[in-house]
C-alpha cells in the first residue's frame, strides 16, 4: 500500500481532504514519518541515537528515582561504544528487584510534558504480579510501533480484524464477543479502518471456530497455540476461511509448526511480534523474512550469555531491555526472562538489529537430573511424530521433579497400551533421558490466568531455583 492509498482519518468534519488528524494523530504521524526513515539507518547510527536518549533517561533516573539514587547508573556513555565495558558492568535489573523495590522504582518528578501516568500489571513465574507505570507519551510510542507493524505487512485497513486474546472474566464472551467499528485506539487515531471483533480466549476451541467462521475476518490476531488448534480443526473438518489473509501471533513463543498449519489450513502467512507489557514493543517480524527486527527507536535490547557478555549471530542468550522513553518507571537493563537467538544483519536492508528466534521463558527450560538446563523446543518434525503415535488434540509437558515428567493429554478416544508405551518412549527419546513419564488425561488443559499457554512447564519449586529471578 502506497502513502497515496492510506485512509488517513480527518477529525474535522468539514475537511475530508487533505485529512487533518487529531492532535494525538498528528503526533503519531510525526513519529511514523521518522520511523519510515530511521529503519534504513545503519546500525551505528541507531547506537548513536540510542546513546543520546539513554543519557537523558539515566540522568532522570539518578535524580528522581530512589532506587537508582541508591545504585546510580553511569551517564558517561560513548555514543559509538554504547555496549562498552562500563555499560556491561552496570547491574542487571531482575524481576525480584522490581518486586522488592516497589514504589522506590517510581520517579518522583515525571515530566509534565509526558502526559498522564497509568499502571499495568504482569505476572512472573512466581505468580507475584509486577506493577509497572507508563506515561501517555510511552503509549504514543506503543501506538507508533503498532501502526508500523500494520504498514510493514501491508494490511488493508478496510478489512475486518478478529482478535482472540481477551482473558478477563466476563469480557468478550461467546457467542458474540465484543464488536467495534475500528481496529483499536492506536490505529484509529490516524486511519479509518474496518470493524473488529474480540472473543475471550477461554472460550472452548469448537466455539472459537464457530465464532471465527461467523466473523469471516481478513486478519486474525491471537496466541500461537490458539492459531494452531484452530488451523488443525479446520484441516480436520475441511473448513476454509475464505477472506483470511494473514494470522498475527502474540504473547507465546511461535513454533515453526504453527506457520505450517496456517499455510495448510488457510493458505496464509503468520506474522509474529514480540512485546512485553512492562517494556513495550521489543521486536516486530520483518516484512521480507522471518527475522525479528528490534524496535531500536524505542528500546535498547541486549542478548547476553551466561557470563553477561553480548551474544553474536547464531548464539542464544537472555534478553535484557532498556525502554528509552518511560520516565515514570525507568527499567534500565531489565531482564525479561526470555531467551533469544541473535540473527545476522537482515537481507531486507534495514539497519534495525535482527533476532532469529524468540525462544521463550527461562523457567520453561528442561532441567536434567544432573542440573543441566536444556531447551525443550518441539520442532515441526517432533510434533508430526508425536501426533502420529496417538490421536492427540492437545498436550502439555510438566516437569514435576528432576526425573519425572507428566504428559497431559486431550485425546480423541482412549489410548491403547501400545500407544501409551510409544508416547512414553517418545518423551524419553526427545528429552534424552529415561524420565519416569506419567500420562494424565484431561477434557481441556487450562491456560494461565493471563491467557497464555506453554506446552512445557516446570512445576517443581526446587527446579526453578536455578532461574535468576
Amino acid at each position: 500500500m502506497s502513502v497515496d492509498d492510506l485512509p488517513i482519518r480527518s477529525f474535522i468534519p468539514e475537511i475530508c481532504w487533505p485529512a487533518v488528524p487529531s492532535g494525538q494523530g498528528m503526533a503519531l504521524l510525526s513519529l511514523l514519518f521518522q520511523l519510515e526513515h530511521s529503519q534504513w539507518w545503519p546500525a551505528e547510527e541507531h547506537l548513536r541515537r540510542q546513546a543520546a536518549q539513554l543519557r537523558l533517561l539515566i540522568d532522570h533516573a539518578n535524580r528522581t528515582v530512589p532506587f537508582y539514587r541508591d545504585r546510580p547508573i553511569a551517564t558517561t556513555i560513548d555514543p559509538l561504544q554504547l555496549l562498552s565495558e562500563e555499560w556491561l558492568a552496570a547491574p542487571i535489573l531482575t524481576r525480584r528487584d522490581v518486586q522488592e523495590a516497589g514504589e522506590a522504582l517510581l520517579s518522583r518528578e515525571v515530566p509534565e510534558s509526558h502526559g498522564a501516568v497509568s499502571e499495568v500489571f504482569t505476572s512472573g513465574s512466581t505468580g507475584k504480579p509486577i506493577r509497572a507505570l507508563r506515561t501517555e507519551l510511552w503509549r504514543l510510542f506503543w501506538s507508533a510501533f503498532t501502526v508500523r507493524d500494520h504498514l510493514w505487512h501491508r494490511r488493508d485497513f478496510a478489512g475486518t480484524l478478529a482478535v482472540i486474546r481477551e482473558s478477563g472474566a466476563g469480557k468478550a464472551p461467546y457467542p458474540n464477543g465484543e464488536l467495534a467499528d475500528n481496529w483499536g485506539r492506536s490505529t484509529a487515531e490516524v486511519f479509518s479502518t474496518g470493524p473488529s471483533a474480540s472473543l475471550n480466549i477461554m472460550t472452548p476451541i469448537d466455539r472459537q471456530l464457530e465464532w471465527l467462521e461467523r466473523q469471516n475476518p481478513d486478519y486474525l490476531l491471537t496466541h500461537p497455540s490458539i492459531a494452531a488448534r484452530l488451523a488443525a480443526s479446520c484441516i480436520r473438518e475441511g473448513i476454509r476461511l475464505g477472506k483470511l489473509r494473514q494470522v498475527e501471533t502474540i504473547s507465546e513463543s511461535l513454533h515453526p509448526r504453527v506457520r505450517d498449519l496456517c499455510r495448510e489450513a488457510w493458505g496464509v502467512p503468520v506474522v509474529d511480534l514480540y512485546s512485553a507489557r512492562e517494556a513495550g514493543y521489543v521486536a516486530l517480524q520483518c516484512p521480507s523474512t522471518e527475522n525479528y527486527h528490534v524496535q531500536a527507536e524505542g528500546i535498547l535490547v541486549e542478548v547476553l550469555d551466561k557470563t553477561g557478555r553480548p551474544c553474536g549471530p547464531g548464539e542464544t542468550g537472555v534478553v535484557v531491555v532498556t525502554p528509552l522513553h518511560n520516565f515514570a518507571m525507568p527499567l534500565i537493563r531489565y531482564e525479561l526472562g526470555d531467551l533469544a537467538e541473535v540473527g545476522e544483519p537482515c537481507p531486507c536492508g534495514r539497519g534495525l538489529p535482527a533476532l532469529k528466534r524468540i525462544l521463550g521463558r527461562r523457567q520453561n527450560m528442561l532441567v536434567m537430573p544432573w542440573g543441566e538446563e536444556r531447551w525443550p523446543l518441539l520442532s515441526s518434525g517432533n510434533i508430526k511424530t508425536l501426533l502420529s503415535l496417538a490421536p492427540i488434540r492437545q498436550y502439555q509437558f510438566a516437569q514435576k521433579g528432576p526425573g519425572h515428567i507428566d504428559l497431559r493429554l486431550v485425546v480423541v478416544r482412549p489410548l491403547s497400551d501400545e500407544e501409551e508405551a510409544a508416547l512414553k518412549r517418545w518423551v524419553q527419546e526427545k528429552f534424552g533421558y529415561p524420565f519416569d513419564v506419567s500420562l494424565m488425561y484431561l477434557d481441556e488443559i487450562p491456560r494461565e490466568p493471563s491467557g497464555k499457554f506453554d506446552d512445557f512447564v516446570r512445576e517443581d519449586a526446587a527446579l526453578n531455583q536455578s532461574e535468576r529471578s
